[in-house]
């Protein structure tokens, strides 16, 4: 299957997960996507290594449908590589600093010069126009100013979500940009520079508790895994393990009190609705504690389901692999990678699409694995990529 990008090329100059991952769910969809690297390599394919080689998971995960081309864009003959590549490109991914993008050629109006409609879609920590824009910052930086890290924990000690929701959230918004840049491309000849922000992320995805303290003044402060809004919603402990519970609304709280065998609840002015069992969820969550004490995990989930009481089990990351429904679902891809003692289990495309749907085709690209075959692409000599090796260009 060609994929619905299967004509746009995508140039990688991202690090980490918000742009190499913005650029991969573009390659996904079909897109040609180079990965533009450090002769050296660069640091984000060391995090976390799996390999014989020392290349990391979240880099196998973010990079797949990507090739890989080394090259020292500062340096003149770097530069006129790269003026090469982008007059080929639809597509300029980087996530870097604006001052970067200067100095590599990178920025919109280079870029614009060299291809008229030229799409690049940036990503960086904190937006540009406040005091901040200049800043470096990462995930958890755009976590802690959104408001999450105070709302996440016990009320006296905030914790940082160990997922970076926020890195994969912004690529996700950045690709969906992209996509409908394309789009407007298509409509008025035009590209366009987009700008994703990690802390715009972040405020987005806690707007919800953002409106009600500006609306309320309420001052809400961590309650650990207790919700807030509704309940019970907690996790709880079983005799062999943990289970979540989340009940929301007036039809799921009546089951859960026919579940614990506490009718009277129903009439309990505390639990009226979902905020008031939210405001006294504390008691809810004893009552639930006590309940799921007394029973193993599957006990506990078989009862739930019966009542129709959402919850689930908590899981390690091993449980998660070896969950039946989770392997059912064929979502974690067997991928083979050169140094790997086995096959990388990747995440796939997460929406499906029935007549268009994303995909991973390869794996993520060892360094410089294609610098050969996209520098002779860009009518390079064999003698002259010989030469750019030799001085390190690539």
């Amino acid at each position: 299957m060609m994929g619905a990008l299967s004509d746009i090329r995508v140039l990688d100059f991202g690090r980490y997960i918000a742009g190499p991952f913005c650029a991969a769910l573009l390659g996904d969809l079909g897109a040609d996507v180079i990965r533009v690297e450090r002769v050296d390599g660069g640091e984000d394919r060391f995090v976390g290594p799996v390999t014989d080689d020392g290349v990391g998971s979240m880099f196998l995960q973010c990079n797949r449908n990507t090739r890989c081309l080394t090259l020292n864009p500062v340096k003149d003959e770097g530069r006129e590589v790269v003026r090469r590549l982008v007059a080929t490109a639809d597509v300029v991914v980087a996530n870097l600093p604006p001052t970067t993008l200067v100095q590599m050629g990178l920025d919109y109006d280079t870029l614009r010069a060299v291809k008229a409609d030229i799409i690049l879609t940036t990503v960086n920590a904190f937006g540009s126009g406040g005091p901040w824009s200049n800043k470096v910052g990462f995930d958890g930086l755009a976590q802690s100013a959104s408001g999450n890290l105070h709302l996440s924990g016990p009320a006296d000690h905030p914790v940082r979500s160990f997922v970076p929701y926020v890195d994969f959230g912004t690529a996700s918004l950045s690709a969906l940009a992209t996509v409908s840049a394309l789009r407007h491309r298509d409509h008025t000849g035009e590209g366009q520079f987009i700008e994703g922000a990690l802390l715009k992320t972040a405020l987005t995805f806690n707007a919800g508790a953002l409106i009600e303290q500006e609306q309320l003044r309420i001052d809400r402060v961590g309650t650990m895994n207790r919700g807030q809004t509704s309940g019970p919603a907690d996790v709880h402990r079983t005799k062999d393990g943990w289970v979540m519970v989340l009940v929301i609304g007036a039809y799921q709280f009546d089951r859960w009190c026919e579940l614990v065998g506490r009718p009277e609840l129903l009439a309990d002015e505390r639990f009226k609705d979902d905020l008031a069992r939210g405001d006294n969820g504390a008691v809810l969550s004893a009552i639930m504690d006590e309940w799921c004490a007394a029973r193993t995990t599957a006990e506990v989930l078989e009862l739930l389901e019966r009542h129709k009481v959402p919850g689930g089990p908590v899981y390690s990351p091993q449980q998660a692999l070896d969950d039946e429904h989770i392997n059912a679902l064929g979502f974690l891809k067997e991928t083979e990678y050169p140094t790997a003692a086995k096959a990388v289990r990747l995440a796939d495309f997460p929406v499906a699409m029935s007549a268009s749907p994303g995909e991973i085709r390869h794996r993520a690209p060892q360094l410089g694995e294609h610098t050969d075959e996209i520098l002779g692409s860009l009518g390079y000599s064999t003698v002259e990529i010989a030469s750019l090796r030799d001085a390190r260009i690539v």
